[in-house]
């Protein structure tokens, strides 16, 4: 792997993996949604938040009781309550810092 970065050592195979993954040190989300205007590191990213503003409420049963954001899927409202409790089961086997997914425990 060719490319490698300079904050962390961590190597890839494409530049272009290379330079997505900068963006995790330098902060850069140059990808803006234009409905609401929160931005992303990656273009996908931004693709899947677009369609918050465009399912339609009826493919969104489950409903938040404290903000009453909608979710197709029982599971992803399970995982968006954790906002709101402020519950954070997932903790690092290294320093103990919690997080409230797994996702972000192994972005850590």
């Amino acid at each position: 792997r060719p490319f490698s970065c300079s904050q962390c050592g961590k190597a890839f195979g494409k530049k272009a993996h290379l330079t997505r993954h900068l963006r995790v040190h330098t902060g850069e989300r140059p990808f803006p949604c234009p409905h609401c205007g929160r931005r992303f590191r990656q273009r996908i990213h931004l693709r899947s938040h677009l369609r918050t503003h465009t399912t339609p409420p009826a493919q969104r049963p489950f409903s938040c009781p404290q903000c009453g954001r909608g979710f197709g899927r029982k599971a992803h409202l399970a995982r968006h309550l954790l906002v709101h409790t402020g519950t954070r089961p997932h903790a690092c086997a290294r320093c103990g810092r919690r997080f409230s997914s797994k996702t972000n425990l192994g972005r850590h």
